[in-house]
């Protein structure tokens, strides 16, 4: 049996060390191909062989992974781009792993030719050369609802209609903690490998380290008789409620955690473990006001994960994923980007508007967004811009400039249960000062 070729885009955490790595286990594909702007990284893979080691965390130990025969192609290179271009017409999966779905058509023009080098221009014309249509769906792993539909439509900025035939665009929500290690002293604690060994354009190269979860769940494959090559991927009709699980579940205490151990002064998640008052927290929240409030939502569709034995299931493996010790989860980086976590319906204040809704008080998720403005004032000097209510010490907070921070950071999306929020916050921060 022919087996398939995967390609890629972008080539950071999760498509390194997710679909790279689960293309490579499942043992379906016979070609990987990635297409990467760092020219620096696509050197010194070729220069190792093409292999790259990825660090896997699981809960009692570090384990490197060596992934083979990892092709990567810079698509801003001509010679590099033809060949990107063929693996791209020849591919069955492909998968994109980007910053952000802004980064779809963005791109210069590849040398030496009148050609961007977008992901979106680039795989419409990859796609264009096939003779006839081919089953093959592409993941997009860009952190949006919407993130196959927005891609699919840069792409046809770009191709006729008749070149898409056969492929479907699959959004994903992607549970899986990943990050970037570039301290040589942590390297050294937790026992990491470098992607590839250092080199003169190279010298000190990075780590990537992510967890060993790998129950990612994707839209509804619709294609007549296709069999992913991917196969431990979970589809779903519907993906929107499992992305509300994902953001005012694990998103939510996650970043709930993270406010409350920056207000203790901890360094590492992992740390929280050992603070009895934040985990207890951490899983009312998750249980009673998220889980409560979720399955109240969602409960009818009789997914197990809307129900109290299967949604405790899902909080308490993920609570102890947060703390894996062997994750390096820096607490200021699980917190940062304070600006659109404590925005009105992102996930502190939208799993608490979502409670309200549902009928639940959330006065423990109250207590991280109440953690979240104290770490807001604290590190105000790194973020920009800054709402011009915000205090300038803790001690200058009054329920005024709350209100004022609170309405500022919201704008224009506040919504009927507003100054119940505020109001919890207020009570709450009581509680943590």
């Amino acid at each position: 049996m022919t087996k398939k070729t995967f390609v890629g885009f972008g080539f950071g955490p999760i498509q390194s060390g997710l679909f790279l790595l689960e293309a490579q286990a499942g043992g379906n594909f016979g070609r990987f191909v990635i297409a990467e702007v760092d020219k620096a990284l696509v050197a010194a893979v070729r220069s190792n062989g093409g292999r790259v080691t990825v660090n896997v965390a699981h809960r009692d130990r570090v384990e490197q992974r060596v992934l083979e025969e990892v092709e990567l192609y810079d698509p801003a290179e001509p010679a590099d781009r033809e060949t990107l271009l063929d693996a791209i017409a020849a591919s069955d999966e492909l998968a994109t792993s980007l910053p952000s779905v802004k980064f779809y058509d963005v791109g210069a023009h590849c040398v030496g030719a009148n050609e961007t080098t977008s992901v979106a221009a680039t795989i419409a014309a990859g796609l264009a050369r096939r003779k006839a249509p081919k089953p093959t769906i592409i993941y997009t792993a860009e952190n949006n609802n919407h993130a196959a539909e927005i891609l699919e439509q840069a792409m046809l900025k770009h191709a006729v209609p008749l070149s898409l035939e056969g492929v479907q665009l699959l959004n994903t929500v992607i549970g899986k903690m990943s990050g970037v290690i570039t301290e040589p002293d942590v390297m050294a604690r937790l026992g990491l490998a470098t992607m590839t060994p250092a080199t003169a354009t190279i010298p000190s190269p990075k780590a990537i380290l992510v967890e060993a979860f790998n129950r990612i769940l994707i839209s509804r494959v619709t294609l007549p008789g296709f069999r992913r090559g991917i196969a431990c991927f979970q589809e779903k009709a519907d993906l929107l409620p499992f992305e509300e699980a994902k953001l005012f579940g694990h998103n939510a205490i996650h970043a709930m955690m993270a406010y409350l151990a920056d207000a203790r002064g901890l360094t590492v998640m992992s740390q929280t473990a050992a603070d009895p008052w934040i985990m207890e927290q951490a899983r009312r929240a998750f249980l009673d006001e998220s889980g409560a409030a979720l399955i109240r939502k969602h409960g009818h569709l009789g997914d197990t994960l809307f129900t109290p034995a299967g949604y405790e299931a899902y909080a308490d493996d993920l609570l102890e994923r947060i703390v894996c010790p062997f994750l390096n989860d820096l607490v200021e980086r699980v917190g940062r980007d304070h600006l659109r976590k404590l925005a009105y319906d992102d996930r502190l204040y939208g799993t608490m508007h979502l409670a309200l809704e549902q009928g639940v008080t959330p006065t423990a998720l109250a207590l991280g967004a109440a953690a979240g403005v104290l770490s807001l004032i604290k590190r105000q000097a790194t973020i920009t811009p800054l709402p011009p209510a915000l205090p300038k010490t803790i001690d200058e907070l009054t329920p005024a400039s709350l209100r004022a921070v609170l309405t500022q950071l919201w704008s224009d999306k506040t919504g009927p249960h507003a100054e119940q929020m505020i109001e919890l916050t207020w009570q709450a921060l009581a509680t943590l000062r």
